[in-house]
């Protein structure tokens, strides 16, 4: 299960506290270890040290983290080098200030990740302040193998956190919604297989709308919910690649997003 060894991307903003905050949700979730990184340009030894300076006033609140200034030519490849050496097997970073409260922005760091990490990603809305405790898992399905294999995924995280696990279809314009319920009915099937779950705690849904966002806007979205997403067929193996529909996911999902590498086993 994601969330063993978390690294939260830390800049001293709104942002870099919100990325923080979540990273340390999901570690007291999955009683994984935290690790804390500022990136810095190459070659400017003052930049390093403001960023030592600004991680070691990142707010832990007493929270046991290892602390990392990395250099890198940008802060998303920085995190992905970072990630890589120290074994991290998520990378957490925020919105950039400015956006939309409540929804994820995609700023510079975001965006490269969200295209070359080799390690799950994670996003975090602006102005986000984490739940009491996670309520809901949910996939955003369709039927191909990357979308199956996040429903393993989840189940199996679903099943050790002890949370409902739900799998939505976005239904945009005129679809066959019939065939969109028999590809769920099928992927309710692959979760309870691949994880010990109650039949009645795995549900399913379509999200029905004229694009996007007014689907999303069609399907509840609680406190505590973490929404899940695969990369695209045209993601490297072992690579996150979200493609033009994922990234309208990102932008109108009111929760955090995660976002799988192709081929996460």
């Amino acid at each position: 299960m994601i969330g063993e060894h978390v690294l939260a991307g830390y800049v001293p903003d709104a942002g870099g506290r919100e990325a923080l905050d979540l990273a340390r949700g999901i570690v007291a979730l999955t009683g994984g270890r935290l690790s804390v990184a500022t990136v810095h340009p190459p070659d400017l030894p003052a930049a390093a040290g403001e960023a030592r300076a600004a991680l070691d006033q990142a707010p832990l609140d007493g929270w046991p983290a290892d602390l990392h200034v990395q250099e890198g030519r940008s802060v998303g490849r920085g995190l992905t080098v970072l990630a890589s050496r120290i074994g991290a097997d998520l990378i957490v970073v925020g919105s950039p200030e400015g956006g939309a409260r409540g929804r994820i922005g995609v700023g510079a760091a975001a965006d490269h990740l969200l295209h070359s990490a080799t390690e799950a990603v994670m996003l975090a809305p602006s102005g986000y302040v984490p739940p009491d405790e996670l309520g809901r898992i949910t996939v955003m399905y369709v039927r191909r193998p990357q979308c199956e294999e996040a429903v393993i995924r989840a189940a199996q995280a679903a099943e050790r956190l002890e949370v409902p696990l739900r799998l939505v279809t976005l239904a945009i314009g005129d679809v066959n919604a019939e065939r969109l319920r028999d590809d769920l009915a099928l992927a309710i099937r692959l979760a309870l297989d691949s994880a010990d779950l109650p039949p009645e705690e795995v549900s399913a849904e379509l999200a029905e709308g004229d694009d996007v966002a007014d689907a999303l806007d069609d399907v509840d979205w609680p406190d505590g919910e973490l929404l899940v997403c695969a990369s695209s067929e045209d993601a490297a193996a072992h690579r996150v690649f979200v493609g033009e529909t994922a990234l309208k996911v990102l932008r109108a999902a009111p929760c955090p997003v995660t976002v799988l590498p192709r081929g996460y086993y």
